[in-house]
């Protein structure tokens, strides 16, 4: 009789086995690659959050550069002031350059800046209304509110250094200010460089 050859295979257990050591390896890639696009994506978000503020910081700085000595009174009845004003979370002024187009060609627009709490959220909120008119500020309707800026910091330069408020009537106007927008803490941003804009007008 012949012999029997000796043949060998893998037996129901070593497969199970062999099985389970591809499964765990799939788990490990796949589950290195979800964290890979994860971040990626979290970069990206970051990237444009950042670039977003940017460009408002911008916008913003332009405006606040072109702020006009002008006089008027704030409501009606009361004494012409110079229609300056600021505190470190807010700031009145009238400008040449409005923060974002009107309808028709003005000379002066009456702008408000601020973070505003809205009791569930806080927004940066931009005001405007076109001069002359009455109440200039606190008529002034809404041409921005963004949730995704909850943080505002402004300074403003004077004789005696960089000051947290300002007051247009007292002092005319601040030699520069600087502008800082930040987004919420989470967002793991880094902040956006506060930017120190000149006013021409500027002086006591």
């Amino acid at each position: 009789m012949r012999p029997i050859r000796d043949r060998r295979g893998f037996t129901l257990v070593e497969l199970l086995i062999a099985l389970a050591i591809v499964a765990s390896l799939l788990v490990v890639a796949f589950g290195g690659l979800r964290v890979a696009v994860s971040a990626w994506r979290r970069g990206d978000e970051r990237i444009e959050t950042q670039q977003h503020t940017r460009s408002l910081t911008v916008t913003l700085a332009r405006s606040v550069g072109g702020a006009y000595p002008y006089r008027d009174a704030r409501r009606e009845g009361e004494t012409a002031v110079l229609l300056f004003r600021g505190e470190a979370e807010r700031i009145e002024f009238v400008t040449h350059a409005s923060p974002f187009p009107t309808s028709i060609p003005v000379a002066f627009t009456a702008v408000v800046i601020e973070i505003q709490d809205f009791g569930d959220h806080r927004s940066l909120v931009v005001r405007q209304r076109i001069l002359p008119n009455r109440e200039p500020f606190t008529e002034a309707q809404i041409a921005l509110e963004d949730p995704s800026i909850t943080a505002m910091e402004i300074s403003y330069l004077g004789e005696s250094g960089w000051q947290p408020e300002w007051d247009g009537e007292q002092a005319g106007l601040p030699r520069a200010v600087k502008i800082s927008l930040g987004t919420p803490a989470a967002d793991g941003s880094r902040p956006v460089p506060a930017l120190t804009v000149s006013l021409v007008g500027g002086r006591k």
